[in-house]
């Protein structure tokens, strides 16, 4: 197992700088770049700036704000770049370090990733590393609470309908399953938001934020009530839009069991059914399920959460990494890539090593590479 382990971390490797190269290719070829949000900020300000532009004023670009000098018709490879200077076009790309061939700026990216320096923020004036710790917190909170909640809700669920397969429990709770799958997690919310947020009928939870703004005047169990109220209309939205899936799949986990030969053997030694069913179907019946509680924290976490944070106003990783993809803002989304990339394939491997857990009859390090 030793020797399976440390092949899957040696594998990480070339698989993430893969992830990083490919990411990295598309992005930086892609139209609307940096130095193209800020001609577009630069073209858009207004008459006052395109006077002064027109006259020939000092160009300046300063945390995401940028005015420059023109010059005549000058063409250029930048959409929306003519007229505007090109000593001006030029420092808008040495600043965002677009006067280095595409090779360099990937071999310079990576050599300062693995010391885990992200650089700065183009558009917020901060370092990299520093947001994605800030905003941290909250996806965190969203995303384990939720997948916890969920497996709790979406088991016993689905262990009780494949027992009762057919019955008219199964079919009443099929229709509650059915409507969470077909309607997404963030209409829910927007739901839970008018009925319980003061949208049109009362105002029996917040609106914003993970935590109330006089929190640290707060007592500890005031701040873990606190805390909950905040969570509890986020996390109910994503409960209810995700535990369909699952609670399918353990349902379905358990009919392909219960019909093997060994339960029919078990049953015919006159084994009590909750036995059988705990006993002898759960461990391999659940293989699935619990092996893939880290791959579903991480969708939970990284790809689950953007409309939420948004509806109910939590700034989180979701949230940041839309704004860094709309904006541009090149560190902060190879930072967060690289980051997510790493977490992912880690916990890939934690998957893997929880089917050892469940059934110790798996034995990863007996397969040869």
């Amino acid at each position: 197992m030793t020797a399976y382990i440390i092949r899957r971390l040696l594998l990480i490797v070339p698989t993430l700088l893969a992830i990083m190269l490919i990411n990295f290719v598309i992005i930086q070829t892609a139209p609307g770049g940096p130095v193209e949000q800020i001609i577009a900020q630069v073209t858009g300000e207004g008459a006052a700036i395109t006077e002064r532009i027109t006259r020939g004023g000092a160009g300046e670009v300063t945390g995401g704000q940028a005015t420059g000098p023109a010059a005549g018709a000058t063409t250029s490879k930048y959409r929306g770049a003519q007229g505007l200077d090109p000593e001006f076009i030029a420092s808008l790309e040495k600043q965002f370090g677009f006067d280095k061939p595409l090779h360099e700026r990937f071999l310079t990216m990576l050599k300062n990733y693995i010391v885990f320096d992200f650089g700065e923020s183009y558009f917020r004036n901060k370092r990299v590393v520093d947001l994605v710790l800030e905003k941290m917190p909250v996806s965190i909170s969203l995303g384990l609470w939720t997948t916890l909640i969920t497996y709790l809700i979406s088991i016993p669920l689905g262990i009780a309908k494949a027992v009762r397969d057919g019955s008219r429990f199964d079919v009443a709770t099929s229709v509650v399953v059915v409507i969470g799958n077909a309607i997404p997690a963030f209409l829910f919310a927007v739901l839970l938001l008018v009925l319980f947020a003061g949208g049109s009928y009362v105002q029996w939870f917040p609106l914003r934020g993970l935590v109330s703004d006089n929190w640290e005047t707060l007592s500890w169990p005031a701040r873990i009530a606190d805390y909950f109220w905040h969570l509890a209309l986020p996390i109910t939205a994503m409960v209810i839009g995700g535990f369909a899936t699952l609670t399918m799949l353990t349902k379905n986990s358990f009919l392909d069991q219960i019909n093997q030969q060994y339960v029919l053997t078990a049953r015919a030694k006159g084994l009590a059914e909750r036995r059988v069913l705990y006993g002898h179907i759960f461990r391999n019946a659940m293989l699935i399920v619990i092996a893939g509680f880290p791959g579903a924290f991480v969708g939970i976490l990284f790809t689950g959460t953007v409309f939420i944070e948004i509806i109910f106003s939590l700034d989180g990783l979701g949230l940041l990494g839309f704004e860094a993809a709309f904006q541009r803002d090149y560190p902060l989304m190879f930072g967060t890539l690289w980051f997510f990339s790493l977490v992912g394939l880690v916990l890939n491997l934690v998957s893997d090593l929880m089917y050892t857990i469940v059934d110790p009859r798996i034995d990863f390090g007996a397969r040869q590479a």
